[in-house]
């Protein structure tokens, strides 16, 4: 595939075109990934101000170890919708404080109960390991309701890339299995199809930022490590032939990244089965733009559409 120039991208994305193609490459190899996902310790135990912040351990229903947890609410005793929050990174890196700007927002601009789960990720855990430590959360969510002073009867569940992917697979679990009621979910170009084969997942190599092809492969390889025989639907969800039972939808993805094609498709098909969705494609954008360059002008649309789709659900499905 040819490289993809600088200057195919948003004019004012293309500044931190060459360091974000340090990232994709540094993401593309297990001794990088292993550097990014120690560097991302560096934000661990840090606040939000003016919220509550609270760290917790809950069990894993899965003889896995404790679940490690972030919890931010604001300064109230009403008792609030709650969100499940699953960060980025590939099925590779990171934990919940990476996205503590998303998270604030979210809460400031409704009021909730935000819980951010640590994941097992990386190059040792792979499927099922990090989608039990969600989904383990979110019934932990609702038995637990009454002490956390959320309400248990609808909740929601959003998250970005990888997160979104695994957003995208806990909703499909909760609706298959009828645990938990579901408001509606937040995928944002979420990960989701391990066959890459679309045109993007396959054009978008060389020269592309932040998460390109080879990165891609890298974190679906270890994501499918454990897995013998066939793909499960909740390890990638693109796999997935039902979506009638599925919650409303708000999604948006870049043009010029590996996850675009795959996105379209599962709203495509959401929409087709008559599930409300809220999706916008950004032109000439990279993968999570958006909180990379959150003051290019393409960024602030962006963020703009995701914070108002979420009041617009909030108010709608809450």
């Amino acid at each position: 595939m040819p490289k993809v120039k600088k200057s195919a991208f948003d004019i004012d994305l293309q500044k931190l075109v060459g360091p974000l193609r340090i990232l994709s490459y540094l993401i593309s190899k297990p001794w990088g990934v292993k550097m990014l996902h120690s560097s991302s310790y560096f934000t661990k135990g840090q606040r939000i101000k003016d919220l509550r912040n609270e760290e917790c351990y809950i069990p894993s229903r899965n003889d896995g170890p404790d679940i490690r947890i972030r919890i931010f609410r604001p300064d109230t005793e009403e008792i609030l919708p709650a969100l499940l929050y699953i960060h980025g990174g590939g099925y590779l890196i990171g934990i919940p404080e990476i996205s503590l700007n998303v998270i604030e927002q979210y809460i400031k601009r409704r009021k909730c109960v935000v819980v951010a789960v640590d994941y097992r990720k990386g190059l040792k855990h792979g499927y099922p390991d990090g989608f039990n430590d969600c989904y383990d959360t979110l019934l932990w969510m609702k038995e637990n309701a009454e002490s956390l002073n959320i309400r248990s009867d609808k909740f929601v569940v959003g998250g970005h890339s990888a997160g979104g992917g695994l957003t995208a697979a806990v909703t499909l679990k909760a609706c298959d299995k009828g645990d938990v009621n579901l408001a509606f979910q937040m995928p944002i170009y979420p990960m989701i199809d391990c066959r890459q084969n679309t045109e993007s997942a396959k054009a978008m190599d060389k020269g592309v930022p932040t998460w390109n092809a080879k990165s891609n492969k890298l974190g679906w390889k270890t994501y499918l490590q454990n897995i013998e025989g066939e793909i499960p639907t909740y390890a990638s969800p693109a796999l997935s032939t039902k979506f009638n039972h599925l919650p409303p939808t708000i999604t948006f993805v870049g043009e010029l990244e590996p996850f675009k094609d795959e996105t379209i498709t599962y709203v495509e098909s959401l929409k087709s089965a008559g599930v409300p969705v809220k999706f916008e494609l950004f032109e000439k954008a990279y993968h999570a733009f958006e909180t990379t360059d959150s003051k290019a002008d393409v960024s602030k649309r962006a963020n703009r559409f995701q914070y108002e789709a979420w009041e617009q659900f909030y108010d709608k499905y809450l």
